[in-house]
């Protein structure tokens, strides 16, 4: 069984008198451990779909299953849980509070699961700190990071709480190109650890990097699924 099986998904905003379609019967499995590119232009419908995906919406008709779990029509309280529990979510603003350390952003997700206290929110931040290469820069702020270190740091708070799948949206967007590839490079060796990576990009090299691409254009899938 895919870990994500998503089946003739529409997502439909009424905004007015109008109704804007972004998806149009999308469909499409992924498994356990792929590492996935869904590639399209702005307005291609990779952002509604990747929101989907991550429970962070739901879509207006079709099926999606996430581990089996039909989780199409879950209300918001249940979207949140699965958000802590099964995603990790890296954006290309990197999504910092800029008044806190890189220790402290990492821990922030943790703050949401119950049962993990503070010593164990530390352990697991210092972990994945580790994991990325930054135990030289636990007390630094966003400010006195470079781009690339910021998203490493954002990349460390989507691993703290141990999610079977990273979400990352133009996840290079704002780094130069040798940031991109440590970036890359770090995504690759997620992947080769087991976690199931999912890039949403415009990028052809970004696309390129990935196991498999998926083509969006105008609401569906074109290529890949």
């Amino acid at each position: 069984m895919p870990l994500i099986a998503i089946e003739g998904v529409t997502k439909v905003y009424h905004l007015g008198e109008v109704d804007i379609v972004p998806l149009k019967g999308v469909s499409l499995a992924i498994e356990a451990g792929e590492s996935v590119a869904i590639m399209g232009a702005s307005g291609s419908g990779k952002t509604t779909l990747m929101n989907i995906i991550g429970c962070m919406d739901r879509p207006t008709s079709g099926t999606y299953l996430l581990d089996g779990r039909d989780v199409s029509k879950a209300g918001p309280d249940d979207r949140a849980a699965l958000r802590n529990r099964k995603f990790g979510f890296v954006f290309q603003s990197f999504n910092l509070l800029a008044r806190t350390s890189a220790l402290e952003n990492v821990e922030l997700p943790l703050l949401y699961r119950p049962g993990v206290g503070s010593a164990e929110r530390r352990r697991r931040a210092l972990a994945a700190l580790d994991r990325v290469g930054l135990t030289d820069r636990l007390g630094h702020h966003p400010s006195q990071l470079s781009g690339g270190q910021q998203q490493r740091v954002a990349i460390a708070r989507a691993l703290v709480t141990d999610p079977a799948v990273i979400l990352a949206d133009e996840p290079t967007g704002n780094l130069d190109s040798a940031s991109e590839k440590e970036i890359l490079a770090l995504f690759s060796q997620l992947h080769a650890a087991g976690i199931t990576v999912i890039l949403v990009t415009h990028n052809p090299d970004i696309g390129a990097h990935a196991g498999r691409l998926i083509r969006i254009r105008d609401g569906r899938i074109v290529e890949g699924a």
